[in-house]
């Protein structure tokens, strides 16, 4: 079976990492039609919305899209293209997987962050305050945790845990200080974690002492679960465990659609000149085809990229070599067995 999945390019390095990324999936077989358009800048460029409707129509009908990384333009109407997207297609849960692929500090990291993608602080429910002919004295900004929202990412990361054999499910909160609103989140976890007691092991801990034990010991955490800005923070810090975000996928996920991309930015200043590294991008497409029941195809993939790193001789200037972002998408496909 074929599956029609929208591409997205992107803007800065995001057509050539993209290209990068067909082009292994091409050598790997992988059962992909591209269905391509544009957003961002690039569509700005042709004088068109820089989210145009023919690219929001074709994530909806193909229910999912690999997304290059976007910029987002000053002054351009809203805060984000990719929080648009994830609003717009109510893509609740965003998942960033954290697994070695460099060996550096830390060797055979292997943990999950399921973060809450459309609640909290980032819901963007602020305002100034005026006072004394200060229009802008104070700024206040409204964390906004529901208990739909809460036992939809709790649920979704239990039931990732089950499917993907995982063993622990960490529930990361603040509800010591914030009693209202990581208090509910953190009452609605404990409710979800019981209908899940004979299969995944469940714990919970404050967000600052989560932040330093993913320091100092990793290796104790499977899965985590948090709201929206903790996942945001921690999914970074997970990155570094792994050599940063160059090596970061992330995919987003809702009920009807979802989408996959390179978590890095556009990088304007290396555009054009084929020298990006395009490892996150592949790894956030192996992530889709493992959505779209590919597994074993995004393993083969998978193992392909740990075998071109480790062996080193074919590997991008970020990783101390000299290979253009075509050579190393060739080494990849030529690893695949």
């Amino acid at each position: 079976m074929t599956h029609t999945v929208t591409l997205i390019p992107g803007d800065g390095i995001g057509p050539s990492i993209a290209e990068a990324v067909v082009s292994v999936f091409e050598a790997a077989a992988a059962p992909i039609e591209w269905d391509r358009h544009i957003a961002g800048l690039s569509a700005r460029d042709e004088g068109r919305d820089l989210l145009p409707q023919e690219t929001l129509d074709s994530i909806e009908r193909n229910r999912c899209a690999l997304k290059g990384p976007l910029t987002t333009p000053i002054g351009a109407g809203f805060r984000s293209i990719n929080v648009a997207l994830r609003k717009h297609f109510d893509l609740y849960a965003n998942i960033r997987p954290a697994r070695t692929i460099v060996p550096g500090r830390y060797e055979d990291i292997d943990l999950v962050i399921v973060r809450e993608n459309t609640e909290g602080l980032y819901a963007g429910i602020e305002h100034y305050i005026g006072m004394n002919q200060d229009p802008k004295a104070v700024a206040e900004s409204v964390m906004l945790i529901t208990r739909y929202g809460s036992e939809r990412i709790v649920r979704h990361a239990f039931d990732y845990a089950v499917a993907h054999n995982r063993k622990k499910v960490t529930l990361v909160h603040k509800a010591n200080i914030l009693k209202c609103t990581q208090g509910l989140f953190l009452d609605v976890g404990r409710q979800v974690a019981e209908d899940y007691r004979n299969q995944v092991e469940f714990e919970e801990r404050i967000v600052d002492a989560t932040a330093m034990a993913l320091v100092l010991d990793p290796y104790q955490f499977d899965v985590i679960v948090t709201e929206n800005m903790f996942g945001d923070i921690l999914s970074d810090q997970a990155a570094g465990l792994i050599g940063g975000l160059g090596f970061a996928p992330g995919a987003n996920i809702g009920t009807d659609a979802a989408i996959f991309e390179a978590v890095h930015g556009s990088a304007p200043d290396i555009a054009g000149q084929n020298v990006a590294n395009p490892s996150a991008l592949l790894l956030a497409g192996c992530l889709m085809l493992d959505h779209l029941g590919l597994g074993e195809t995004a393993e083969r993939i998978h193992g392909a990229l740990l075998a071109t790193v480790l062996e080193g001789e074919t590997v991008t200037r970020d990783l101390g070599g000299t290979a253009s972002t075509d050579e190393f998408a060739a080494a990849v496909a030529a690893h695949l067995d």
